[in-house]
Order: structure tokens, then sequence, then C-alpha cells
């Protein structure tokens, strides 16, 4: 078989009552452009640390880390996305002779949620609607 085509022309879609459906529900899902969706968060992973450090103070590597039920790597490569667009804070000590990490979230990464809530706000309430 051959590979099916992603998108339908309008002819094809003005027969099909359900396909124009769908064109009005993501014409209004996507009022504000979709590439608008902050791609850095999106992801589940990075979307996980900034939604937890959104409802707490800070958390350390672990806590993260069994929060979020990742490896050492993952979670790392995700972080330091995240800081190195000042999404979040890191603060390296040692407690005794062990070595913390703990993460904050930073006023950009505040305000990146919110604009991401919304928008997820706004397609929920777009696909409601039809």
């Amino acid at each position: 078989m051959g590979k099916q085509r992603a998108t339908l022309r309008d002819s094809e879609a003005d027969g099909n009552p359900d396909v124009r459906g769908m064109q009005e529900v993501l014409a209004r899902m996507f009022d504000r452009r979709p590439q608008d969706l902050d791609r850095l968060i999106h992801e589940r992973i990075r979307l996980g640390i900034v939604s937890a450090l959104a409802v707490n103070d800070s958390l350390s590597f672990n806590d993260l880390k069994k929060l979020l039920k990742t490896t050492d790597g993952n979670l790392s490569v995700h972080a330091r996305k995240l800081e190195e667009a000042a999404y979040i804070t890191c603060a390296k000590y040692f407690d005794g002779r062990l070595p913390k990490t703990e993460y904050r979230l930073a006023p950009a990464g505040r305000r990146a949620l919110e604009h991401y809530l919304d928008h997820m706000e706004a397609l929920i309430r777009a696909a409601r609607e039809r």
C-alpha cells in the first residue's frame, strides 16, 4: 500500500462533513499560530521539571528524578536545556561530603509556563466547542 496523504485538498474536504468539522476545530484551536507553542517546555520531561518547580520553591536533583521517574542522564540533559534558556536556576553545593544539586524556577520559566498553559487551554476550549 502507498503512503497516505497527510492533507486533503479543499475539494475533498467539501464533500466530507467530518473533515470540514475538523478543519473548523483546528482553525479555532490555532487562533494563535501553532509555532507559538514553546517547543522547549513542550517535551514531557522538561514540562515535568518546570511544572514541579512551579509548585515547589526548589527541588533537588534526586527529588526531580524520583518524581519524573527518569534516569540521571535524561534529567541532567533536560535540566541543562532549561537552565541554558534561563527557565530554571541550578545551585550546586555540598551537604557534608555529599554533592547536592538544587533547582528553582526562574521568572522567565514561570512566564513561559503560563504562556504554554494559556495556549493549551485555548486548544482544549476550541476542541470542546465542537
